[in-house]
């Protein structure tokens, strides 16, 4: 056994249960075997010197050097085996004791039998197996013990070796062996269960502190904990992330100076707990500071959150009360919008009508279907779900959508090109959510993307260090000031369209922490370019 091996628990072969650690295990067998070659060392000196009491091998000198000797030459080859770990800890454990109730057993008929008071020195290697091994071992030892003293009296009596025998006073002398074996078994018990205790209690508080740290690095927002000097006491991977850093900073000046002032600004004005952050090559991002008090210390807790996070839950309250308010005023339209549509119809239906009264009803019929489109496209909004986003494979998913999207359409198979990455693209977005912006992105791409030009292309890389899709298609492009209000609601290019399918788009984009843009490619080619959430980042969202 190794003294690093702090977890290890030495248990009594006699007894169930734990015993004690294995560091405090040795560490209490350094001492007992430090008392032993101390305790030898007197036997000699005192005998050698003639300064010790009188009963000092008055009986039989030789026995007595014999057995001391041994005693220190036991002691010293124990330490070597201790110090080597050339035994393991049961059997040296176990070896002291037994040595020690044979020579103090020996030596105690040495100097003159159970009257020499060599034998109580007997109840501390008793008392010390009961802590180095285990509580009911203590009895087995004590049983042994009072063995030897017991034998030793009945050998001494029945060769008539000493003037007097005291058979009460090896039984008082067992008695009291017996006694403290109890009291170790005990004290022994107890210390196990202190032992099991605090081994449970430090594997739960382990199991905690591994959670704690998953929980905060796998966290979807960037925390970083920082003192009142601004050095960071800590910093999660999404913090990294979202700062753009490869490296665990040292202050927040490090992170950025904006930073750096908006903690400043925080500290003199504790209310202002909210800010947004540009930082160098990223988007804005939310902010938000509160303080951490410790008992040595004060510490400050700052939030870093993705703007698209943010969007997404101002989004979900925006959908909410937008589609509650268009669920209604698109119930109070189409009830007169239906009655003019049917009126229309039977007014159109006339034989009586001249060529222009049949023009104008013509008109009715087209811009009451108009209205009705742009009522679906609005009530679109009020039965907008939750997005319950799912881990997709863009490849097989992307294939499978453009076959059955070209199926419904009914246009032919070379109409689009499939260009997806080498590299497996793993996506984290509401498939039905992701379908219909695709719809809406390809049906735009049929209309004014010119097919007829070239086939339309549907691509899918990474960009931006998260899996992008993008539809390219052959049209000229917009002008800086249509790309301005491209996503804007009702607005549009064209006088039939509703200018609603891009702003839905954009919407449901924001909803799955996704980004919808437009950009003109090297070709002069437009293209929307959509990033969705990588599903490869497992990231906790609370």
């Amino acid at each position: 056994m190794s003294d690093n091996t702090h977890e290890t628990i030495f248990p009594c072969p006699f007894s169930k249960g734990y015993g004690i650690p294995a560091k405090q295990a040795w560490l209490l067998l350094k001492v007992f075997l430090t008392y032993r070659f101390i305790l030898a060392t007197l036997f000699i000196v005192l005998f050698q010197g003639q300064i010790g009491p009188s009963s000092l091998g008055s009986y039989d000198s030789q026995l007595y050097i014999y057995s001391s000797r041994s005693y220190v030459i036991l002691s010293v080859i124990s330490s070597i085996c201790i110090a080597w770990r050339l035994t393991g800890y049961t059997l040296q454990a176990q070896l002291l004791i037994f040595t020690d109730i044979i020579i103090l057993t020996l030596l105690m008929h040495a100097c003159g039998g159970i009257h020499s008071g060599i034998g109580i020195l007997l109840a501390v290697s008793i008392a010390y197996g009961g802590l180095l091994i285990g509580g009911r071992c203590a009895m087995y030892f004590a049983a042994v013990a009072s063995l030897a003293v017991l034998s030793e009296q009945i050998y001494a009596d029945q060769a008539n070796l000493f003037e007097k025998t005291s058979y009460i006073y090896a039984g008082m002398l067992g008695a009291s062996f017996f006694t403290i074996a109890l009291l170790s078994y005990v004290l022994a018990k107890r210390s196990e269960q202190s032992v099991q205790l605090a081994h449970q209690q430090k594997q739960t508080i382990t199991q905690l502190e591994e959670l704690n740290h998953y929980i905060i690095q796998h966290l979807q927002s960037g925390i970083i904990i920082t003192n009142k000097k601004q050095v960071i006491q800590m910093v999660n991977e999404a913090a990294l992330r979202l700062a753009n850093l490869s490296a665990i900073p040292t202050t927040l000046t490090d992170i950025s100076e904006q930073l750096w002032l908006a903690f400043q600004i925080w500290l003199n004005e504790p209310d202002q707990t909210i800010a947004q952050l540009q930082l160098p090559n990223r988007s804005e991002i939310h902010i938000r500071f509160m303080p951490l008090p410790t008992q040595q210390e004060s510490l400050y807790l700052i939030m870093f959150e993705d703007i698209a996070l943010y969007n997404q839950r101002l989004q979900q309250s925006k959908l909410a009360s937008l589609g509650r308010l268009t669920a209604s005023i698109a119930h109070e339209i189409r009830n007169p919008l239906g009655a003019i549509s049917h009126a229309g119809q039977l007014l159109s239906e006339n034989p009586q009508l001249s060529a222009q009264d049949k023009r104008l009803t013509e008109i009715i019929q087209t811009h009451a279907g108009r209205v009705n489109r742009i009522i679906e496209d609005i009530l679109q909004l009020s039965r907008r779900n939750a997005s319950r986003r799912k881990k997709i494979q863009l490849k097989p998913w992307l294939i499978d959508y453009l076959n059955n999207f070209m199926l419904d359409q009914a246009i032919a198979a070379d109409t689009f090109k499939l260009s997806v990455s080498a590299q497996p693209l793993y996506a984290l977005i509401d498939p039905d959510h992701l379908k219909q912006i695709l719809d809406n992105l390809c049906l735009n791409a049929l209309r004014y993307g010119k097919p007829e030009l070239g086939k339309i292309i549907l691509q899918a890389r990474i960009s931006e260090q998260a899996p992008c899709v993008e539809v390219i298609d052959n049209g000229s492009g917009l002008s800086p000031e249509q790309i301005s209000h491209l996503f804007e609601p009702f607005f549009t290019t064209s006088s039939s369209g509703t200018g609603l399918g891009l702003y839905i788009s954009r919407e449901l984009a924001e909803l799955n922490q996704a980004k919808l843009s437009y950009y003109l490619t090297e070709k002069n080619r437009s293209c929307f370019k959509l990033c969705l959430p990588d599903a490869e980042n497992k990231l906790i969202e609370i």
